[in-house]
Formats: structure tokens, sequence, C-alpha cells
């Protein structure tokens, strides 16, 4: 089988490339297609861990889900995760192969090359249509020689190509002229159209600008896609500027504050609770935001030396012990787990140049950064303990580097995997005042999470809803909710024919 193909570029990083590709996706998945997403070169603090222990861009597992299949690295071959301004981790199939800069990762361009051709393939002999994503703009002519992801990539799975422009952050129409006009004559023949996203306003006040831009370009503009502001999706690799409205339901409100650091990651590992009706989500990088919240998170890190050291800068540390001290619940998630200790040692250098940070000291146990990286997936049960019932069952993944030694013994959350130290995959003291995990997504796991959250309302005197939030249904509902964004938006008998390569 060789798949049929469709790749959405756009203008720029943020436009919306990563949501439509997952609209695309979940439309022709409902239509009844084998259908696949791939993304040859992804930047992205935000990842995910396959069954067989591959990381992968989060954007492309949220795709796959879009398309109803598990997420694989052939998706995402090659995903670079900054730890600094000019340094990347540099994960090529799955695995972590080295930390590179620019100029170095450039190097080699020709085996990064041979590895996105051979993951396509394996995809295309599998998949019917495979909807392809490019990643900031085809025009950056600075970096063309050694672009991976956008035209030449077309060119080697034959796709036609979507550009995408963002008219909510103005001048839509220069910004796509501009981006078309920089293409090479080749390049321009295999753009089929236009999308405007993120549209606010009188359809019919655009109306005349559409028209004269096919003009200029001799290009359709196959739609226009409203702004919508309720509508939950992952985001790639930056929190949403306006986060999920929070709809009262006559409860009380649990108040959770996530610690924005500058290299936070993973951070839709509270994409739950920020949908969740019953529950207050807000972010925070300063103490003067952090009032006197229900629950603190603190989420996972590319640099936990660095964001750490941030968090003492800002006096965060003291203001979130003086709060913990005060009653509020502290969880910490990954880097967040680890910040909750004595210290935190980067001999190695693997993440900062920083060799030890002293942490929070809430937890008696110290932390060293190692060279290998921990990627797996882990499906457990949970413990008898102050937070927890037993027998709860749980799905999460790991990714970090960090081998944590436990000075004192807590109270595990989590049965132990292989010979993993008990309290590894987390735990929580014997108040159940705090908790900490090494497990991305367990959150996601519906009774644990409502559990957890009931816990912390009875400490924190609030009322508990009668009708338990159910996250997997609502992210369902979501996509399909996106997919019909996609189709009252966009001409997709105009867009079929160009999959089948009639235009």
């Amino acid at each position: 089988m060789n798949a049929k193909t469709l790749m959405i570029q756009g203008t720029g990083s943020g436009v919306g490339k990563s949501i439509i590709t997952a609209a695309f996706c979940r439309q022709f998945f409902l239509e009844g297609l084998k259908v696949a997403p791939f993304k040859a070169q992804n930047m992205s603090l935000n990842s995910f861990v396959t069954e067989d222990g591959g990381e992968l861009g989060r954007a492309q597992a949220y795709q796959a889900e879009a398309c109803g299949i598990k997420p694989h690295v052939n998706m995402n071959p090659i995903l670079l995760k900054p730890s600094g301004d000019n340094m990347s981790q540099v994960i090529v199939m799955g695995k972590v192969t080295e930390n590179r800069n620019a100029k170095s990762y450039y190097a080699n361009h020709n085996k990064h090359e041979t590895a996105v051709q051979k993951a396509f393939g394996h995809l295309s002999r599998e998949y019917e249509l495979i909807v392809l994503e490019g990643a900031g703009s085809p025009a950056e002519i600075n970096l063309k020689q050694w672009d991976l992801v956008n035209m030449p990539m077309a060119k080697m799975a034959k796709a036609p190509v979507i550009i995408v422009g963002d008219i909510d952050r103005g001048g839509v129409f220069a910004w796509m002229k501009g981006t078309y006009d920089l293409l090479e004559p080749e390049e321009k023949d295999r753009v089929a159209g236009f999308i405007v996203n993120k549209f606010r306003g009188d359809l019919d006040l655009l109306t005349p600008g559409l028209r004269q831009f096919e003009d200029l370009v001799h290009k359709p503009v196959l739609g226009v896609i409203p702004f919508c502001r309720d509508l939950f999706v992952d985001e790639e690799d930056a929190i949403p500027a306006q986060a999920c409205p929070t709809r009262h339901n006559g409860m009380g409100h649990l108040d959770a504050a996530v610690i924005w650091y500058p290299r936070i990651s993973n951070f839709t590992d509270v994409s739950p609770l920020a949908a969740d009706p019953s529950v207050t989500l807000r972010y925070v990088s300063d103490p003067g935001q952090l009032g006197n919240p229900d629950l603190i998170i603190l989420p996972g890190s590319k640099n936990t030396l660095d964001d750490l050291q941030f968090i003492q800068d800002q006096n965060l540390a003291d203001a979130i012990v003086d709060r913990f001290h005060s009653g509020t619940f502290i969880l910490g998630i990954c880097a967040g787990f680890q910040i909750l200790g004595k210290t935190v040692k980067d001999p190695d250098h693997v993440e900062s140049r920083k060799n030890e940070v002293p942490g929070l000291n809430l937890l008696d146990f110290e932390t060293t950064l190692m060279t290998e990286k921990k990627t797996r997936q882990v499906r457990q049960t949970t413990l008898s303990s102050p937070l927890l019932q037993a027998g709860l069952p749980v799905v999460g993944y790991e990714i970090h580097m960090g081998k944590t030694d436990f000075k004192t013994e807590y109270v595990p959350l989590f049965g132990a995997v292989h010979t993993d130290h008990p309290l590894h995959l987390g735990l929580t003291n014997r108040e159940g005042t705090l908790a900490g995990t090494y497990l991305h997504g367990f959150l996601d796991n519906e009774e644990l999470r409502n559990a957890l959250l009931n816990h912390i309302r009875t400490r924190r005197g609030l009322a508990v809803p009668e009708a338990a939030f159910h996250y997997g249904e609502f992210r369902d509902q979501n996509l399909n909710r996106l997919a019909k964004l996609l189709t009252d938006s966009v001409d997709m008998k105009k867009v079929k024919e160009i999959i089948n390569g009639n235009w």
C-alpha cells in the first residue's frame, strides 16, 4: 500500500498547523479511512512515550488519537527538546542520540534525512492516507538547505500542500503572500491552496480580500476557520493564552496553581484539571500571583536545575513552602517531584551548567541527573495510602534522566515495577499533605484523579461534586467538535480532489 498524502504547512509557528492536522486526521478517521499523522522533525518540550518506550512529540500523539490509532515513533522520527537557548536534546526514532547546538545538528543532515525517509516509508505501506505537518514556515530562506520538514518533505511524500495563516495576529494576507513569494517555482506548484485560521468578525467584510488574494497568487482559499474560544485541544508547545473557561456547577471550586517556570515541559499533564468544570487552573510565575490555592502543582521541566534556580530567584520557593505549611496540597510531577527533595545534582552537566541546586526540602531525598534517559509506559494499580484506596488502575509514562536516592521511608502510591525502589513511581507522606510521582499522564486516569481531588477537597472543606468529571469522554467530544469545525469551514470536496490529484 502506498498511502495518499496531504500536507499542512503554515506561515509561521503557532498559526494552528498541529490542530488543523489533527482536525483533518479526525475527519478522515470518522469517514472510515485508515489515516495516520506524520511530522518529520518536531521541536517541542511536550512529548509522549509509546508502548515500546519510544519518545515522540505530544502533538503527534494527539493526532494519532484523532486517527483512532496508537502513537508510534515513525509518526515523528526526529524530536528536538531544547534544554537551553542554543542547545537541544536530539531524539531519533524515539531514542536520545546526543545534545547538539544548531550548527552541529545540521552537520548530521544526511543521517537524519535517511531516518525520515525510512519512517515515512513504513507509514506509507501501512495506511491509506497520511496527513503530514510542517514546522515553522517553509520560507525560512536561511535554513532552507537543511529543511527536512516542509517542502523537501512534501516532495519526498509527493504531497499537495495547504498553507495555513493566522488572521488573529493581523497581516494574514501579507504573511501568506510573502510566504508564497519566497518559495521556489516547483514548491509553488505543490501549493494546492490556503486556509485562513482563527477568524472572528464578519465574513462578508473579509471576502473581498480573499478574492483579491486569490487573484494575486492564482491559488484558492479553501476555507476560513473561525476562532473558537471554548474548544479544548492539546497544545503542542505553548501554554494556551486563554485558559479553558471554568463552568460553575454550584459547587465549591478547587483552586489549582501550576508553577510556570521557563523550561516547563509536558504541561499537558494538567490538562484534565484545566478541563474539569469544578477546578480553577491557573499558571503562576511570581509569588504575588500565588494567593492561597488548594493545590500547587510543580510540573515537568527540561532543565530542572535552572528552573529550580528560577523559582528560588523569584522567591516562589519560599512562597510554595509557606503555603504547604498553611495547608495547601503540593503535587510534584517528574522534575517537580525532584524539586520537592533536598538537592538536585547534575555532575555530568546533562541539562545545566550548574553542579547542584538545593530543592524545597519538603521530602528527604536527593536526585542526581544521569546521562541515560528512562522512557517507558507503566501500567500499575494504586496501593492503600492516606491519599488513595488500593486497586485503582493507573496508566502513565516516564521520561526522565534522574536517579532519586530516598533517605526516609514514605508511603508508596503505586506498585513497584521490576527492580525499582518502591517509592520510585510515586509517594506521599504519612499525613497525606503532598505527593510526588515520576509518572506523566497519571491524572488522565479517571478514578485516580477524582479520588485525589476529593481527598484535597475534604482537607480544604470544599464540597465534592455530585457527578465526577470524565476527561476521556470530554477529549473525544472535543475531537469530534474539531472535525465539525473543519467541515463547516473548509471546502472538503475540494480538499478530497486535491488528495486524489484532481486540482
